[in-house]
């Protein structure tokens, strides 16, 4: 991914009203960001751990989603799979919901798909964060090819959001 700004970021959401892009809280380290690792910038709203928010390339240009993340679970934590980069975690993937772009979304339809909580999927597939044992599992493709449907996947759940 290309280092994005402030500016850039705001003005690439399309599940929320201008206000609110104007509004949320994006991180202020852009510039320290291992851009060249990511295929998408995802962060969590450090005033409300439940918003979320990613922003990925499409067609040339950075497209950016609202999402609301599940609460905590209780009890014990679950192994679950990541629907993106497909890591699993013991209780570090979240149920994310978006708001469907558009009138669709302003009548309160929504996609979702479990993601990495810390939304470091693309650290994860290029084995620059660990997950801990067993989280990747063997499989006989490239680190390649492994990105390629990290970004497909990503594609097809924002797709869903902007259809």
């Amino acid at each position: 991914m290309k280092p994005l700004t402030d500016k850039e970021i705001r003005s690439a959401f399309v599940n929320c009203t201008k206000g609110a892009a104007k509004r949320l809280s994006i991180p202020h380290d852009l510039a320290d960001r291992p851009w060249d690792d990511l295929d998408y910038f995802g962060w969590r709203d450090p005033q409300a751990p439940d918003r979320a928010y990613l922003v990925t390339e499409l067609g040339g240009r950075p497209t950016a989603l609202a999402l609301r993340s599940s609460g905590a679970a209780s009890g014990q934590a679950r192994r679950s799979m990541c629907s993106m980069c497909l890591t699993t975690h013991s209780g570090g993937v979240s149920l994310m919901v978006a708001p469907k772009a558009g009138k669709a979304g302003q009548q309160g339809n929504s996609v979702g798909a479990y993601i990495c909580s810390d939304l470091a999927c693309s650290l994860y597939v290029r084995g620059k964060r660990e997950a801990g044992a067993g989280a990747r599992l063997h499989e006989t493709i490239t680190q390649e090819e492994k990105i390629r449907r990290t970004v497909a996947n990503l594609a097809a759940f924002v797709d869903k959001v902007i259809a």
